[in-house]
């Protein structure tokens, strides 16, 4: 008997949950999702629980430059790399590596084997008994630009020209072995001041050498090299006259920079350089009170502060708690009554995800985000990106109540006090509102900067429960701005992303498909232009009608134009796109139904194939539902007797949508309106009432939730827009009635 009861009332409490919060409903990739992010964030709360109540512990409210109010005490022996000191020693040492050059030997050897090359070119027009005048000009025409006019003349006119040979080749010797070091592209700021590095390969070994910046030779000092050598070598007047002339055409530099041998050499130093490390006792006072907190100070807490052990604090198993029954209320707040609709199981696993990712965001700015002493926490996390992400997908009444949700959760697990649950609640808030109507993505930028302003109200807001300084005002208002700028910026990068993922029908994406320069859609035109009329015309029937009534009229509109897709295969069989000749009458009507019936199938291939959204998807499969085609079911009935109703109805199922039910009647009142004679607005009403209450006796509008206060607007919604289009005309003679039916539709 007990077991009895107690069943009846778990029943009875599972059916009222499962009937007014869809607890119940919930799926179960959705509960496996929340199941996740409830693990995660519980994670999560545990880590920043940690460090908040160690960092608070120990950290306090102490920033440089204040005086402290209290003793801050080591309570043991601390040792740690002091890294600002270390990074100053590090730097000094490596301000002093010298930059590293390396010699390239068979530059010189090039150099004097031009030297040789030009005496022996010298003597080799010499001993052809070449006149003075035409061995000048011949050696300027293999040499332009070597040597001016009267250096040749001078060189080639010497008595002891033999002698020059030598002369010459050791003066560049000795200026090569000095080293020219290739200095034009080369920043040697950073490096030593005074000594150069020099790498000379000597077989298998590298000898290294230091040579002092003041007494390199350059490619702008080489001529200066060469004079002092003649002077050092005793040689003759006349050839120390012009020899560095002659001479410097042929220096080149032989000791080139090497910026891989400097790193290495930078590394080698940097390695050596040993860490500063500071050490603090146990009794050590590491903050004052009432002296002016410094820097190192700081240093010192920051230190303690990461040697800490990690320590359970005593609410852990509260916090858990009150985060399961935030879960719980989650759950709650998914449900009919508050939200007015169900959610898809993408949307629902959407904000499972949000969620989490909203928890651990407030952690984040609570405790590591680098909030100087009274700006609220929420002012570095973007409260109103998570926000507006619901907004885009489920509307704008989710979005509301999730701008509720998110701070409450913030504030439930502790990572939000109350400044920072007032600025998050107002810029949550209003990037719900902003969102209301907007249509296209310049609109998110348009959004994030009336977000900015409402983040500066709230601001405000809160400086002044604080009676607050004015010099306060310029800094927080600045990140107020960034935060609602950055947020709207944000939402233009993960907004297409998660449009794909989710293959979700926004406003921006439905906007996108509504162009009718769609490739897809002018291609309806030219195969099926009937049809694409009829479609242009039941768009604008729905749309009218879901504005009247409330529902998504963008998305009716979109639907409607894609609805008759699949005419695109056999156009001539449906009567809008007919001439002269009705196919139909040459076959059997078995035949023409199950033509008629093909194009929901191929239309529901098609706008998957193109990667339509599953909103747009179900119009198209459900705009006839399972009606029956009544003129070739009866037509079937005359030549064969007794036929199976079901091979005559449509393979679909009846609207689940509002939006859905609205094109179906759209579809059927376009397609027989036509067969009226002399339309008036009374004839229409009329008529349009028949065939809802066609769609209503025959149970195709009984999962739509259309009310019949819905079903009063749309009738008068139709009526208003065919009476404007069948205004009075023109009867001309004997004009053909041509009946058209709704299953040629």
């Amino acid at each position: 008997m007990m077991k009895t009861i107690s069943d009846l009332v778990l029943r009875q409490v599972g059916e009222f949950l499962s009937r007014n919060f869809g607890i119940l409903r919930l799926g179960k990739i959705p509960a496996i999702v929340c199941l996740a992010s409830f693990v995660a964030s519980i994670l999560v709360t545990v880590t920043f629980i940690n460090l908040e109540s160690e960092w608070q512990w120990i950290h306090g409210d102490f920033e440089v430059g204040m005086v402290a109010d209290r003793d801050v005490i080591a309570g043991y022996p601390l040792s740690y790399i002091d890294e600002e000191a270390t990074r100053l020693r590090m730097e000094a040492q490596r301000s002093l590596v010298p930059a590293v050059f390396r010699y390239v030997p068979y530059i010189t050897r090039e150099v004097l084997g031009a030297w040789d090359e030009f005496n022996d070119f010298v003597d080799r027009l010499e001993g052809e008994g070449v006149s003075l005048t035409l061995m000048q000009m011949t050696v300027q025409a293999e040499y332009p630009g070597y040597f001016s006019s009267q250096i040749i003349a001078a060189y080639l006119a010497a008595p002891d020209r033999a002698a020059f040979r030598d002369y010459g080749r050791n003066l560049l010797a000795a200026v090569l072995a000095r080293r020219v070091f290739a200095l034009d592209a080369v920043d040697l700021a950073g490096h030593n001041p005074d000594v150069v590095e020099l790498l000379t390969l000597q077989g298998d070994r590298t000898e290294r050498e230091r040579i002092r910046r003041d007494g390199m030779v350059s490619m702008y000092g080489a001529g200066y090299a060469i004079t002092q050598a003649a002077e050092a070598q005793a040689l003759p007047v006349v050839f120390a006259g012009f020899a560095t002339a002659l001479l410097l055409p042929f220096v080149r530099e032989n000791a080139a920079f090497s910026p891989e041998d400097t790193q290495m050499r930078i590394a080698e130093t940097l390695e050596r350089v040993p860490p500063e490390i500071r050490s603090i006792e146990q009794g050590q006072r590491v903050i004052r009170q009432g002296f002016v907190i410094t820097q190192q100070d700081m240093q010192d807490l920051y230190a303690l502060r990461a040697a800490l052990p990690l320590q359970a604090p005593r609410n852990h198993a509260g916090k858990i708690l009150l985060l399961g029954l935030l879960y719980v209320l989650f759950i709650l707040l998914q449900g009919k009554p508050v939200i007015g609709r169900e959610l898809p199981v993408s949307q629902s696993c959407l904000l499972f995800a949000l969620l989490f990712l909203y928890l651990a965001g407030a952690g984040l700015a609570n405790n590591l985000a680098p909030s100087p002493a009274g700006f609220p926490a929420s002012l570095f996390f973007p409260t109103a990106l998570l926000v507006m992400i619901p907004a885009v997908f489920m509307g704008h009444l989710v979005a509301f109540v999730l701008a509720l949700a998110f701070p409450l959760s913030a504030v439930i697990v502790g990572f939000f006090d109350v400044p920072s649950y007032i600025f998050a609640l107002i810029s949550g808030l209003a990037a719900a509102f902003v969102l209301r109507k907007a249509e296209k993505r310049m609109d998110l930028i348009k959004a994030g900067m009336k977000i900015a302003g409402a983040n500066c109200i709230a601001v405000i807001v809160i400086l002044l429960m604080r009676a607050a300084d004015f010099s306060a005002y310029p800094p927080m208002m600045g990140w107020a701005v960034l935060n609602g700028i950055v947020s709207g910026m944000l939402i233009l990068g993960v907004l297409p992303p998660l449009e794909h993922f989710l293959n979700a029908s926004t406003a921006f994406r439905l906007i996108e498909l509504s162009d009718l320069n769609a490739p897809i859609l002018r291609k309806l035109f030219t195969t099926a232009p009937g049809t694409y009329s009829h479609s242009v015309m039941v768009a604008t029937l729905a749309e009218q009608a879901c504005q009247d009534i409330g529902a998504n009229a963008l998305l009716a509109r979109v639907g409607a134009y894609y609805h008759d897709i699949g005419k695109m295969e056999n156009p001539d069989y449906f009567v809008e796109n007919q001439t002269d000749h009705n196919r139909h009458d040459d076959i059997a009507p078995r035949l023409s139904a199950t033509v008629i019936r093909s194009h929901l199938k191929i239309g529901v291939e098609k706008v998957r194939q193109l990667g339509l959204p599953e909103d747009v998807v179900n119009i198209v499969g459900e705009h006839h539902g399972n009606s029956l085609i009544v003129w070739f079911y009866k037509k079937a009935e005359e030549l064969e007797g007794h036929v199976n109703p079901e091979d005559f109805t449509y393979p679909g199922n009846p609207p689940h949508s509002k939006e859905a039910a609205v094109v179906m009647l759209a579809d059927v009142t376009e397609a027989a309106i036509r067969t009226l004679v002399k339309p008036t607005a009374a004839k229409i009403e009329k008529f349009i009432q028949q065939l809802i209450d066609t769609k209503v006796d025959t149970g195709q509008l009984a999962r739509s939730e259309l009310s019949f206060r819905d079903l009063e607007t749309i009738k008068n919604a139709f009526v208003k827009v065919l009476a404007g289009y069948y205004h009075s005309r023109i009867e001309y003679p004997k004009a053909a009635a041509e009946t058209q039916t709704e299953e040629a539709r």
